[in-house]
């Protein structure tokens, strides 16, 4: 909610790429032109074929806001969501020349809990889930990797949905009934980059200590209106 990131991307949403002068909002068209950047900085020749890229957009279609929200508890989604119009406030009137986009972020924030409200908006969210996995679930018959067996973006793009079903308690439900899934999930567990960027925070009673970090820094913030 930082004015400086609402100048660089008004729409206040991740990811944000920025090289020089270039940035670029889009977590495909980002790995794209980093990998066109490897070519000439090291001459890795390694590109994202077309069947990655597909796999990549397909994953992307699913859309976890409404899925996620909808999982989390009233309390404390209720909560965040106030904290967030709080803080949006606050930039607001620090920044009056950035009015306008901190509004349609605040009128954004009143949106989303009304369309949560929508039945039919989180049954296609989770539907469209759905039919992911299963077609992941299919791929993974003939495979190791999405993309045959070797590691490709389009695994990196496909693993922090799996985290985030297991970070909402619906491993169970969503996962371990699927078996290619559930040994596909294991395998990339033992990933030292997953244990570097997502088991670091996530993985047992460090998911605890994240949560736990995050909801003291809210409470602490909220406490002393540090917004």
């Amino acid at each position: 909610m930082d004015s400086s990131f609402f100048r660089m991307n008004t729409s206040a949403k991740l990811p944000v790429f920025k090289n020089g002068s270039h940035i670029i909002f889009d977590t495909i068209e980002t790995i794209l032109y980093i990998e066109r950047i490897a070519v000439v900085s090291v001459g890795n020749d390694s590109f994202s074929n077309q069947e990655v890229i597909e796999w990549m957009q397909k994953i992307q279609q699913w859309n976890p806001k409404y899925f996620t929200l909808l999982h989390i508890p009233d309390k404390h989604r209720l909560y965040v969501s106030k904290f967030i119009r709080k803080v949006v406030i606050a930039r607001m009137a620090e920044s009056p020349d950035l009015a306008s986009a901190y509004h349609s972020k605040l009128r954004e924030a009143y949106e989303t809990e009304e369309k949560l409200k929508n039945a039919d908006l989180v049954k296609r969210s989770t539907e469209s889930l759905v039919q992911l996995l299963d077609e992941v679930e299919t791929k993974l018959n003939d495979t190791t990797y999405i993309v045959g067996d070797e590691f490709t973006m389009a695994d990196a793009t496909f693993v922090p949905v799996l985290a985030r079903l297991v970070l909402l308690g619906l491993e169970d439900e969503y996962i371990s009934c699927r078996p290619n899934i559930a040994d596909y999930w294991g395998l990339v567990q033992q990933r030292p980059t997953y244990k570097k960027v997502i088991g670091k925070y996530f993985n047992g009673w460090r998911k605890k200590k994240t949560l736990i970090k995050t909801w003291c820094s809210l409470h602490i913030r909220n406490l002393l209106k540090r917004y």
